[in-house]
């Protein structure tokens, strides 16, 4: 006899265990909501009316931007709000906040808090940063660095695969035909020249502008910082010099020892024949490197190695050597003597016919 007691035990238990199974999609579905200031933030961080610059924070390159900036940048852009649904109607400061606590921010001082000699007032934007004591958000001279990864674009990652492409390119170089070796050589060589005319200009007008003038005025501004965008690299025009304006002993003294360095470098400058010869070695290299090729290498080094027969083994080789030089030197032994003895009956046959 069954105990029915049993049989609904059973029922039971599977009634359970069906509801648990069916509750944990749910819970799980609830335990990982969408955290709507992670969007938040990397959308801030990709919208282009956010300013932002490059620093080392503890050896670690960060990107950075002012707290006046963000709070402005939220003002002009409500929209961005939406992703926040309902927290939408947080005001920057407490947006910033949150941000803070959920670690997707982190806020940096400066490092050096010193004016440098010659400016008015502290950089802008600094090059370097440490971690601020106070982990609370501030307008005044506040900076604040994003610590998540930025997802990278599609473009990028594509980018990533043909690096190994173009160094596999580089290696090849020696193999190319020699109009493609003549392409990459004159385009890079006129690249070199196009930077190193760029930079000497800017150099040459600087000095004349502050010697005369006493102006600090840099062509292409950015042209040498580590941490300008594209758009900023290549900016013709400097901003407004914001710096003291030299004394004129300084301006005197750099305009007195230019003049020296030049005459001094015109008095020990090369001669035509010196001129001459380093352009004929250097145009030997260059020779060298275009006109190699494999099939070049490859006589060179055929004619350098002797020919041996590859179907006699190496001690039968030596043996061969050894003989025919052993056959080589008996031979000229005997025609020396055979010379020597002709020269004697010749000396004999001419005393002969004096004696006579």
């Amino acid at each position: 006899m069954k105990k029915p007691g049993g049989a609904e035990k059973k029922k039971v238990r599977r009634s359970q265990s069906l509801q648990s199974n069916t509750d944990t999609p749910r819970f799980q579905k609830q335990a990982a909501p969408k955290d709507v200031f992670q969007a938040f933030a990397e959308k801030a961080r990709d919208h282009k009316d956010l300013v932002s610059r490059w620093a080392v924070l503890q050896e670690t390159r960060v990107e950075y931007f002012r707290g006046k900036d963000f709070v402005s940048f939220v003002r002009n852009h409500l929209e961005l709000k939406d992703i926040l649904e309902s927290d939408r109607s947080l005001e920057a400061e407490d947006i910033a906040n949150i941000l803070l606590k959920k670690n997707l921010l982190v806020r940096c001082g400066r490092v050096v808090k010193t004016v440098r000699p010659g400016k008015k007032k502290l950089s802008t934007f600094p090059a370097h940063l440490e971690i601020y004591h106070d982990q609370v958000f501030s307008e005044n001279d506040a900076f604040f660095a994003w610590t998540f990864v930025k997802r990278r674009p599609l473009w990028q990652t594509l980018l990533s695969f043909c690096w190994p492409i173009l160094t596999l390119a580089i290696c090849l170089f020696p193999v190319y035909p020699h109009q493609v070796k003549l392409l990459i050589l004159y385009s890079c060589a006129g690249l070199l020249l196009l930077i190193l005319c760029l930079l000497l200009l800017r150099g040459l007008v600087f000095g004349a502008l502050w010697i005369l003038l006493g102006k600090r005025f840099w062509l292409f501004p950015n042209i040498l910082a580590e941490e300008a965008t594209l758009k900023e690299l290549f900016q013709f025009w400097p901003q407004k010099d914001e710096g003291e304006r030299p004394k004129w002993t300084a301006r005197l003294f750099y305009a007195i020892a230019g003049v020296v360095v030049i005459s001094i470098l015109r008095h020990h400058a090369p001669d035509e024949a010196a001129r001459a010869r380093y352009q004929k070695r250097v145009s030997n290299i260059i020779d060298d490197v275009l006109e190699w090729s494999p099939s070049l290498a490859l006589s060179g080094m055929i004619e350098k190695q002797p020919v041996v027969n590859i179907t006699e083994p190496i001690d039968n080789v030596t043996d061969s050597k050894s003989s025919d030089e052993k056959l080589f030197s008996s031979g000229d032994l005997d025609d020396e003597t055979i010379s020597n003895e002709e020269v004697t009956e010749n000396t004999e046959d001419s005393d002969h016919h004096q004696n006579i």
